[in-house]
């Protein structure tokens, strides 16, 4: 009641806390939840005389056959009516503005600014631009506002997911365009039901379904749905994921996004070492802070911080008086380290939205975790050189500027399996009984996996994963003549020299005795003994469940 009576910034807010059962107490989040669609709305009448003067009629008869009495849904903008189009009998979603909500937020922001202002001038050791940050925010509220915009980002969400393996799970409702303006828009009418509230089996696939599409959109497509609370993510009665409300959204350039991939590549590899220098690269410490990156003491900590979040169970499973306990001895010696970049913002919201949606799907829910599969597929699929530091980093780690490097084989099955987790969550649409009705197996999606990977090394121009794969073969190769060449030299018998009798008749004088040209090192033996596993982590990925229908429990 407080938070919808300070105005439509405080019920933001308090949409982004209502789902974090790892920070609040269940009371609080119970409380909060009413404001991810049940705001106390305004009145129907004025409402309606809103239509009549954005669609220009003095009479909503001529344009609908049917308006419900009551809003369907409130938010803090807008309210939602479901309506029926006289014209072609469309079953329709109308969502008008709530009147004078421009002065009411440009006061929130205002509030919020000065209160950013004064929290600088009492702590000037604090890095972070926090006035920024709330510009940054205030520039969303107000973007919000034009809903002939949020009719565009819908449809450019629409037009570029239809280039991604995702493109049949998840959509945003088409918008009608002839009866939206900036304060009105009209939406095809998606039956569904909230994603937290269902009791599907294929919940936990729609979450993964929903942190690959955000992912797909920060690190892809570049425009980020920054307003996912669990009212705005329904599962459709066919198992997909639909998309509502795409007023507020954030842009990532090219460059912002390949660093984001590297980081969320280290993160889910656990290279932890990598990360203070992907903190300086994204803005979380500032330049003049750029000589401490390799400080032992900045990785330790970050370590335990990023390792107690990929544990899962998010802010619950982390020790937080030993956090700050961590971070106050480091402030102590180093200064104040670290600081928020302003576009970092609504990326924080949305996926803190996610983790706690998925929290209160599993306790023991893993952001981080949740990453792998969508990092796993860019990295695998990327033809471009922009992914190919993050790939030689997950696959090879710290040895990855090592002439002599081979890869490591954790690291390759953490690469496939996640891949193949991407490619079961995208084929399935939220809907397992549908694919094994159709008798699509788990081997079936498998090889279409492979298909998109062989696609990625057969092409004439290069890849990143063409490269290391032609290089990780040259050392096979090299490794199994020199181990072949090895076995026949013994088979031809030991002399009382001690040489092999092939080996003394093909180089009497013991020129290349130890070349390692021609004798195996404990390297040949890594490398073989790593292709014999990779080997049989293909074959087992290949026959897995060859006959049995998908399950993807």
């Amino acid at each position: 009641r407080t938070l919808t009576i300070l105005g439509p910034s405080f019920i933001k807010i308090g949409q982004s806390l209502s789902i974090r059962t790892d920070l609040l107490r269940p009371a609080y989040v119970r409380g909060l939840q009413s404001l991810q669609d049940q705001v106390p709305p305004f009145d129907t009448e004025y409402a309606k005389e809103i239509l009549k003067k954005e669609l220009k009629v003095s009479d909503l008869d001529k344009v609908f056959s049917y308006i419900s009495e009551e809003p369907v849904a409130a938010a803090s903008l807008g309210q939602v009516y479901k309506a029926v189009l006289k014209e072609s009998g469309k079953t329709v979603a109308i969502k008008v503005q709530r009147p004078n909500i421009m002065n009411l937020i440009a006061l929130d922001m205002y509030l919020i600014k000065e209160a950013a202002y004064f929290i600088k001038r009492i702590n000037r050791e604090l890095n972070s631009d926090l006035p920024g940050t709330v510009d940054a925010w205030g520039i969303g509220f107000v973007d919000e506002l034009n809903y002939v915009d949020e009719a565009l980002n819908a449809e450019q969400f629409t037009e570029s997911i239809q280039t991604t393996p995702l493109r049949n799970v998840v959509f945003a409702p088409p918008v009608i365009q002839e009866y939206s303006t900036d304060k009105v828009l009209v939406t095809e009418w998606v039956e569904g039901e909230r994603l937290d509230r269902s009791s599907q089996s294929d919940v936990t696939t729609l979450c993964s379904i929903a942190m690959n599409t955000y992912l797909t959109m920060m690190l892809e497509t570049g425009v980020l749905h920054c307003d996912p609370h669990p009212g705005n993510l329904l599962r459709t009665p066919d198992g997909k994921l639909c998309v509502l409300d795409w007023g507020m959204v954030t842009r990532l350039d090219s460059s912002l996004q390949v660093t984001l991939v590297e980081h969320m590549a280290h993160l889910t590899s656990a290279d932890y070492e990598e990360i203070p220098r992907d903190l300086l690269l994204l803005g979380f410490i500032p330049e003049s802070k750029a000589d401490l990156i390799e400080d032992s003491g900045v990785v330790e900590v970050l370590a335990d911080i990023y390792s107690a979040w990929t544990r899962g169970g998010g802010a619950a499973s982390v020790n937080v008086n030993q956090v700050i306990a961590q971070l106050q001895d480091l402030t102590a010696q180093k200064g104040n380290l670290f600081q928020i970049p302003p576009y970092f913002a609504y990326i924080a919201k949305s996926f803190s939205v996610l983790e706690g949606i998925g929290l209160m799907n599993s306790p023991s829910y893993s952001i981080i975790n949740e990453c792998l599969p969508y990092v796993s597929k860019r990295l695998l699929t990327d033809p471009t050189d922009k992914s190919s530091g993050a790939l030689s980093t997950f696959i090879f780690g710290p040895n990855k500027y090592d002439e002599n490097r081979f890869v490591d084989y954790d690291r390759v099955e953490q690469l496939v399996t996640g891949f193949s987790d991407y490619t079961t969550s995208t084929k399935a649409g939220g809907d397992a009984m549908l694919l094994a009705e159709q008798g699509v197996s788990r081997t079936k999606l498998l090889e279409d996996a492979a298909d998109q990977i062989l696609d990625i090394l057969i092409v004439e121009e290069e890849t990143p994963l063409q490269s290391i794969v032609l290089e990780q073969l040259a050392k096979i190769v090299a490794a199994t003549t020199r181990s072949a060449f090895e076995d026949v030299r013994k088979r031809t018998g030991i002399l009382d020299s001690g040489r092999t009798f092939l080996g003394s008749l093909l180089d009497p004088l013991g020129f290349f005795r130890t070349s390692p040209i021609v004798q195996k090192s404990k390297a040949d033996e890594g490398t073989l003994e790593t292709t014999r596993k990779l080997i049989e982590l293909f074959q087992s990925q290949i026959i897995a469940e060859g006959n049995e229908d998908l399950n993807l429990s």
